[in-house]
């Protein structure tokens, strides 16, 4: 098996199949060994489904010369005109030479997110991926130790963290863990129902934005319902109906706001 250091570019060169085959087994370990790297791989992966999905009828027509001249430097950039759908079908190729790592800002109203609102979405929805599946490690520690789960991940997040009750709603906690977060650390509780549906809770300190929101990744995956205000960031992800989620949602935030204030 090779061993060497892998990076953030040996994600992307995996997604794009250019990593050496013989590579690949010490690729995975490095990924399973990096909780962090392993959901920013996931994360990365449904950034390019969607793109796939979402510009796939572009991607398959020709781009004009004159744009063709533009992208290989062989015709001068004049001034910005009304942009038409072969402007898009351009920046597509651009993203697509440069690795599918992020989502296309500014393009005929598909707006890029704000930074901080889809960090923290993309965050949650790759630690819920790869969590609510495991049947016998999805948390570090069980419901069964509720006290010592919140005062330990209080104590490591930095924030006052009250596990909600969500039986109203037809969840029960399973446990929690501590998860990286970018520079910062994160809380993730996982809840399930009677049929075996989970649902996850992403709590971080790690924001300076007050906004919320809505955020999927891709068409069929989880979504993410969440709030950022000053000082912390909450995600309720899940792939109930929206409608269900959103109830949810609001009555875990209010009790996670009400725990912060107490």
């Amino acid at each position: 098996m090779i061993r060497r250091d892998f990076s953030e570019r040996d994600i992307h060169m995996a997604l794009d199949g250019e990593l050496p085959a013989d590579e690949r087994a010490a690729y995975d370990a490095w990924l399973d060994a990096n909780p962090e790297m392993k959901a920013r791989s996931a994360r990365f992966t449904a950034d390019r489904t969607a793109l796939q999905a979402a510009f796939a009828g572009v991607l398959d027509e020709a781009v004009p010369a004159r744009l063709r001249k533009v992208v290989l430097g062989e015709a001068p950039v004049r001034a910005a005109a009304p942009r038409s759908r072969w402007w898009l079908a351009a920046a597509v190729l651009l993203v697509a030479a440069g690795g599918l790592g992020g989502y296309l800002a500014g393009v005929d109203g598909i707006g890029q997110e704000d930074p901080a609102e889809d960090r923290l979405a993309e965050q949650a929805i790759a630690a819920h991926v790869i969590y609510a599946a495991e049947k016998r490690h999805a948390v570090e520690v069980p419901a069964s130790d509720k006290d010592h789960l919140q005062t330990w991940l209080s104590n490591r997040v930095g924030l006052k963290l009250v596990a909600p009750d969500l039986t109203a709603n037809g969840f029960q906690l399973v446990g929690g863990r501590l998860l990286p977060a970018g520079e910062s650390k994160a809380a993730m509780l996982l809840y399930e129902d009677g049929n075996g549906q989970r649902i996850s809770l992403f709590v971080t300190t790690a924001s300076t934005e007050n906004a919320k929101g809505t955020y999927a990744a891709t068409q069929d995956g989880p979504e993410a319902v969440y709030w950022l205000d000053k000082g912390y960031g909450c995600a309720v992800v899940g792939s109930l109906p929206r409608e269900r989620l959103n109830e949810v949602a609001r009555n875990a935030y209010t009790q996670l706001v009400n725990g912060l204030a107490s």
